[in-house]
Formats: structure tokens, sequence, C-alpha cells
């Protein structure tokens, strides 16, 4: 993503060397939209539909189904959408299928699923442990990592007995859960690195951008070089609680934002924020492992990190590492999805990662992305693009939020005006300036290595 300012002679020579994104095998080709669960018992013929499209049926037909809707996903296969209606619901199935989506017959309800939900709220909130609606089973995907042993986990597996047969899956994951704060495009504050997640307007009309909000422990201004003069300070921020995403305004009110994703040497351009999906094919960067792609799991998840109990949060298999924090999930057509939050494992082994919903970080900040808002210096989102841009903006500090010891120390910056994105020595857990170092060049097309 062009995550930093771009000096105006800059993005005029830019600009046409600039290599649109079109076709899907650009982005990852190798994406992955396998899905499970069929429907029974309708005969339909659903609609072909983008994976923004299904969404907003999803949200219409669950106010109008009202106690019989279950729960959607988008089968990203056959392009359609799948909405789980309570078994005898026989009008309210027809309603989904005259609005072109199909119908699945299940069993519990999204008020009783959300029943469960809170039950584990109440009785096993646990540090490492993470829940969330699976409409494509119809349960609750209970996920405990590493450290949840013994007394923690007879707790936690004795309430999720508790919830009744069928209502819930349990699951362990050999990693740990953290947050991803080390290093789209790299920011840098008081030793740490994270990612920046969108450019976007700030309720004001300043250019701003969005970026995870346990980065903000690291400190209040930000750089886009490794002790590199500041670029950018914390305006807002929050974490834990009910969001993990923080907004950063640009120092300089002449800076252009232009609303994109650098990818290496290529730039997707974000026409708009959008919902999440379940089964939707997504794709993030960051600043240690560049592009990564996976699907939607689950929706509105609850992770309990160390630092404290996050909520509302996206659920996906997509893999990330320490200094990915605050970077962009987004789909291929330019849908801005969600901000990298934390999650278990790395880009080896793969695992679980959680994003905060950048629907709700705009709502709450009061800023605009994309299409909603044009960026500084009259650019409209994604209407200029920079090629291989330097790296940009960064996280900011707060009280009660991870600390920076916690997160990745930074390693050693490539000119991104030179070599892309890439970036040498990506910053270790606990600050150290090790780790795995990666590099994507602007030859190297969308591929990356660890």
């Amino acid at each position: 993503m062009s995550h930093k300012r771009i000096p105006k002679r800059k993005a005029a020579m830019a600009v046409g060397g600039v290599v649109a994104l079109g076709a899907a095998a650009i982005l990852l080709p190798n994406a992955n939209a396998s899905q499970d669960g069929a429907s029974d018992g309708v005969a339909a013929a659903p609609k072909t539909l983008k994976a923004g499209d299904a969404s907003d049926l999803a949200t219409r037909l669950a106010g109008t189904l009202g106690d019989a809707y279950a729960g959607a996903w988008y089968d990203g296969e056959d392009k359609q959408l799948v909405v789980n209606v309570v078994r005898g619901e026989n009008t309210m199935a027809l309603k989904v299928r005259s609005a072109g989506a199909e119908v699945r017959w299940v069993d519990n309800s999204m008020t009783e699923l959300e029943a469960g939900a809170g039950t584990l709220k109440s009785e096993a909130t646990i540090p490492g442990t993470s829940w969330a609606v699976d409409p494509r089973t119809n349960k609750i995907l209970v996920t405990a990592d590493s450290t949840v042993t013994g007394d923690k986990w007879d707790q936690l597996e004795s309430t999720v007995e508790n919830l009744g047969s069928g209502m819930a899956t349990l699951k362990k994951s050999a990693g740990t859960f953290r947050t991803f704060a080390s290093g789209g495009d790299a920011i840098f504050a008081g030793g740490a690195r994270c990612s920046l997640g969108f450019n976007v307007t700030a309720g004001d009309g300043s250019p701003a951008f969005l970026t995870a909000g346990h980065c903000a422990a690291a400190g209040d201004q930000w750089s886009d070089q490794q002790g590199g003069e500041p670029i950018a300070t914390v305006d807002q921020a929050l974490f834990p609680g009910a969001g993990d995403f923080a907004l950063l305004t640009y120092d300089d009110p002449a800076t252009e934002a232009p609303s994109e994703v650098n990818v290496g040497g290529q730039t997707v351009p974000i026409v708009q924020a959008a919902e999440a999906t379940v089964g939707q094919q997504v794709f993030r960067m960051g600043s240690t492992t560049g592009l990564a792609d996976g699907q939607v799991l689950g929706l509105n998840a609850t992770v309990n990190y160390p630092e404290g109990t996050v909520t509302g949060l996206i659920q996906t298999d997509v893999c990330a590492e320490p200094g990915d924090s605050g970077g962009s999930l987004f789909t291929q057509d330019g849908l801005a999805i969600g901000l990298t939050s934390g999650g278990s494992g790395d880009c080896t082994v793969g695992g679980e990662t959680f994003f905060q919903p950048v629907t709700t970080a705009l709502e709450a900040v009061g800023a605009t992305l994309g299409d909603g808002g044009a960026g500084a210096g009259g650019q409209a989102g994604g209407q200029e693009q920079g090629a291989g841009q330097d790296a940009g903006d960064g996280e900011a500090g707060a009280d009660d939020q991870a600390g920076a010891g916690d997160q990745a120390g930074a390693g050693d910056q490539a000119d991104g005006q030179d070599a892309g994105t890439g970036q040498d020595g990506a910053g270790g857990q606990d600050g150290t300036g090790t780790g795995s170092g990666r590099h994507s060049g602007q030859d190297s097309g969308l591929s990356r290595t660890h």
C-alpha cells in the first residue's frame, strides 16, 4: 500500500510506471476459496455474486428473517451466498431463495449461538483463547493456544461441554496468541515497528491513516524510517476493549495520501471500506511478511490476548508475523476489510490471525476512506499511484496498551524508492532487532519469501 507521503514530483513520475492489477491470477493465483457445507432440502437457483454484494445481501436478509436467520457465508467457488435458516421456517426459506441466495437448514439459531458466546465470556475469559460463530458448521469455534493448559484447559473444556452437544467446537492451536506489533509499509516509533493499514481522511479533512491500536503504546510520533523524523502523530487509539485500531494524522497537512495498497512494486487501488463475509477470499499486506492470502473464517470474534480482551474482530486463516500489526486486509477488487491485530502461528506453518474491521474503526474515529473521501492535496483515493514508494506511517502511544517491549525491533529498512517494499532483518518479538528478513523487490511480482 502507498502508506507514506509522496512528494508531488515523485507522484508525477510514478504514475506512468504503475502496473494495474486486473486478473485474479496476478494477485496470488494460488488463492484458495474452498468451502464446505452445501444446502439441503431446497432446490434453488442462487445468483452469482461478488463477495461485496454477497455481504450486502446477507445484511439485508438478516434483518428480514429475524430469528430464522442463523448466519451466512460466501461460497467463493460458485460465487454464491449461502444463508442458514432454522429448520421449519419454510416461509423464510422462500424469501432467501427469492432474494438470490442458497438456503441451508440448521438447528442452532443465531440467538442460541450468541448466548453460548456470552457464556464463554462470563465463564472462560482466559488469556490465549478466542471464539467466533462459524456459520459453515453452525457452531461456535473455540480456539485455545499453547499456553492454555492444566486447570485453564479443564475450565475451558468444561464450559464448552456445558453449552450442549452440537453448539461448539474446541480447537487447540500450536502457537501463542499475541499481537503482531513490530512492522503494507513499515512505520517506526520507540524502537518498535508496525505496518500502515489504510490512508484515510480525518473528520477535519486532514490526511491520516489507520493502523492497529496496540501499536500506539510505542509512542505518539511515528516515522516512515527507522530513527527518522516523525511524519505522523496519534490522534485516537483503542486497545484492548471493543477494538484494536488507531488513527494517526500526518504532521504535514499537504501530505498526499493515496487510497491504495502497495503490494511490492504494484498497487491495488482501494475504493471503499466493506464488511467481511465468511468464506470471502482476502489478502493481507504487512512489512514483515509481505503479501499473504486466505479466507474469512468468522465474524465478531473475541480474542483474549495477554494484554486484555478484544471484541468484534474478524477471524481468518491468513498468516502473519510480528511487524505485520496494523497492516491492510483487503480484497482483489479494492475493498478495505481489516487491520491486522494478532493471532498465533507464522507464515511457515500457518495459524490464525484476527483483524479489526475497517468499517468499525472508521465510524469510531470519524474518518472516511476511498470514495468516501479524497486524499490530501486534491488527490482522490487511488487516482494517483506511486510505484515502489518508501515505507509509510506508524502507530501511536496510549495508556493501558501493549508495551513496546513486546513489539518486534526494527531491522534495516531498505529504501522503498529503489527496492520496492524490501525490508532486511524483520524485528524479533522481544525488540532485539533479529528475526526473519524478507525482501519484495520491484521485479519480484507478488511473490514473497521468508
